[in-house]
């Protein structure tokens, strides 16, 4: 114990750094999520939303999974979701409608910690099951972030166009009345980017009051409908408390459908899967390897000790040799020369037994016969002169003999043995 000190030490402190890592991290109420998270309790999470609707009736969940799959019924909440292959067609458009100092940079989605390492994008394959989705009759609410150009938005015939950086928080009004916006008069949030609708049954929402362009519309795509919201910021913690913008969310969910609604966590960071495979996936099959090595060669330090080898104990050593000399004299003393052959005959009887195929409780009539049948007559004729000669065990030379005896038959046993063929040396005779 003493050479494994050091690592015993070691191993403490990673556990009080990992205990300690996960006590921050929990009293930090979701800060370790991403941006528009519901969960993360931060201002610019969306954790309020998703409170506010499961407060309100509305039934609300999770989904850690990837689109790939999609048969369930209700609507589909995307909330800041990159898309695989968004680009930029205007390169003016780059600064976003807020403070610099408020943590949201250009057209990239702020991250938060290590999310910047595992915050999938939502790929081609993802794009073409939840447009198939949505044609099918589904719902699906979609607050993109910036002004980026995508395949989502291009199939859905929506093109968005950056507000103007030096405009401060925007008031949007309803233009007209619909079940979307259902007891709104106004809604304040910071506009990220405006749409520009080309379907002819796309239904405004929200619009900018003074310049009069639309912020939210609903969008058929099919059978289906979609809420495309351009401020995103109008579903984070920090603005469900200014104006109508909490009544918003509600209208609009409640006119969508029945629900349930399902807000999408698996391009946020979240994942239902930790195995090697998707770590290897995720990261890079080298970084599993090194992961993988990296434990191999902890496990083997922890088998190593410190220090030169040091003989055994003077006192187990000699204690060992003691009690096999005690045992031994007890043995002579005692004259327990017939115990001591029973425990012979026993131990090769057990041995035989499984060289037979019978269990190891055996009788050593039934393990003799069970060799005979194998072919092994030299062991069967063996084994019951053995147990004969047992019998008329009476002295320490008696033991000795049957002792030697027992140990040629064990011989027959192993590979480097005499041939099963060959002949057993006879017992010797008592004078």
């Amino acid at each position: 114990m003493r050479d494994r000190f050091p690592l015993l030490v070691a191993g403490s402190l990673l556990v009080i750094a990992i205990l300690g890592a996960w006590l921050v991290r929990g009293a930090a109420r979701g800060g370790f999520a991403d941006t528009l998270s519901t969960w993360r309790a931060q201002p610019d999470g969306s954790r309020g939303l998703y409170l506010l609707a499961e407060e309100s009736g509305l039934e609300v969940s999770r989904r850690t999974a990837d689109l790939l799959i999609l048969h369930e019924p209700g609507t589909l909440v995307l909330l800041a979701v990159e898309v695989e292959g968004a680009q930029e067609a205007d390169p003016d458009q780059t600064a976003l409608a807020t403070e610099r100092d408020e943590g949201l940079r250009d057209e990239d989605v702020p991250r938060h910690g290590l999310n910047r390492l595992h915050v999938p994008e939502l790929s081609e394959d993802e794009t073409t099951k939840l447009l198939d989705h949505v044609w099918a009759g589904h719902t699906l609410v979609l607050v993109p972030w910036g002004s980026r150009e995508n395949p989502l938005l291009e199939k859905l015939g929506v093109t968005l166009t950056k507000a103007d950086t030096t405009l401060p928080m925007r008031t949007l009004v309803p233009p007209l009345s619909s079940p979307y916006t259902l007891d709104v008069q106004r809604v304040e949030a910071r506009v990220q980017a405006y749409l520009e609708l080309s379907g002819a049954d796309a239904i405004p929402v929200l619009e900018d009051e003074p310049l009069g362009l639309t912020v939210a519309a609903v969008v058929t795509h099919g059978a289906g409908q979609v809420l495309i919201v351009g401020a995103p910021e109008l579903a984070m913690n920090q603005a469900l408390g200014r104006a109508d913008n909490a009544q918003f969310w509600l209208s609009a969910l409640r006119a969508l459908g029945p629900g349930p609604y399902v807000f999408d966590e698996h391009h946020h960071g979240f994942t239902n899967e930790r195995s090697v495979v998707d770590f290897a996936r995720r990261y890079g099959l080298h970084f599993a390897v090194a992961q993988l090595l990296l434990g191999l060669g902890l496990w083997a330090l922890a088998l190593k000790r410190f220090g030169r080898p040091r003989p055994p104990p003077e006192s187990t050593r000699v204690g060992a040799t003691d009690a096999l000399f005690a045992m031994s004299r007890l043995y002579r003393e005692g004259h327990h020369h017939a115990f001591a052959a029973g425990l012979l005959t026993r131990g090769l009887t057990q041995e035989l037994a499984q060289h037979a195929g019978l269990p190891a409780h055996a009788p050593a009539d039934a393990v003799a016969e069970s060799l005979a049948a194998n072919g092994r007559t030299d062991l069967s004729q063996g084994l019951r002169a053995l147990v004969r000669r047992a019998q008329d065990v009476a002295s320490e030379s008696d033991l000795m003999k049957l002792a030697t005896r027992s140990a040629a038959l064990r011989q027959r046993l192993h590979p480097s043995g005499p041939p099963s063929g060959a002949p057993l040396a006879p017992l010797p005779e008592e004078p």
